[in-house]
């Protein structure tokens, strides 16, 4: 990476902003207090994103089931993926925070990253349209999708059998949060497992945020084990 975050953002989407102003919008937290925030690109850039990804699917696999393609691009449009998409993209050095977000680990935090994300893509589909988008979502997630040579468990499934195979009870889910306006909710969702610290996540649905809480949380548990 480069001296400048900005640019280096911009090479890793192959694509230079003409309207620049919109680029940080997108790249502006909501801690800054900043009346125009990444919340309402976020909204958008999230279903680019679904839209670009499924598409890909539909191509790369002809003759799989509709059931495996799900599977496949839940794995993919999920915090986790979209957390690590955005490290290679060195997006917290881009990002605008608070100074108390920063200092509390905003640059790092996954949630904030699949959420910033989000928010690119959106800008980037304002400014210059979905063959831009589908350009930069080929170059960002393409491995990811050629690399998957079976459609992944889903990721809730795949947390309780991890809690069964250990004796411990079901994991819980809770809503701790749900904001935005009625027709665009953002959902805040906790998932416990019993003596392990939590976990929560944010999504356009409640079913989506549980997902993405689960496979969060379910990779932090591999990595304390590893």
């Amino acid at each position: 990476m480069g001296m400048d975050p900005l640019q280096d953002l911009q090479d890793s989407l192959d694509y230079q902003f003409q309207n620049t102003e919109l680029l940080m919008r997108a790249l502006t937290h909501s801690s800054t207090g900043a009346a125009k925030n990444y919340e309402r690109l976020e909204f958008l850039g999230d279903r680019v994103v679904g839209l670009v990804i499924a598409h890909m699917l539909w191509e790369t696999y002809p003759d799989e089931a509709e059931g495996d393609l799900a599977k496949r691009h839940a794995a993919l449009v999920q915090g986790r993926m979209l957390a690590k998409i955005a490290k290679l993209m060195n997006l917290g050095a881009a990002m605008q925070f608070s100074e108390a977000e920063r200092a509390a680990g905003g640059a790092s935090n996954e949630n904030i990253l699949a959420d910033g994300v989000e928010g690119v893509i959106g800008a980037l589909y304002v400014d210059g349209g979905m063959e831009a988008c589908e350009k930069a979502i080929k170059r960002l997630w393409g491995k990811s999708i050629l690399i998957m040579r079976a459609p992944p468990q889903d990721p809730k499934t795949a947390l309780q059998e991890w809690a069964q195979g250990r004796g411990l009870p079901l994991p819980k889910y809770e809503l701790v949060g749900r904001d935005g306006p009625d027709h665009a909710p953002t959902f805040e969702i906790r998932v416990t497992v019993e003596s392990f610290p939590p976990w929560t996540s944010r999504g356009a649905s409640r079913r989506k945020a549980e997902k993405d809480a689960a496979a969060m949380l379910l990779a932090h548990l591999k990595e304390m084990e590893s």
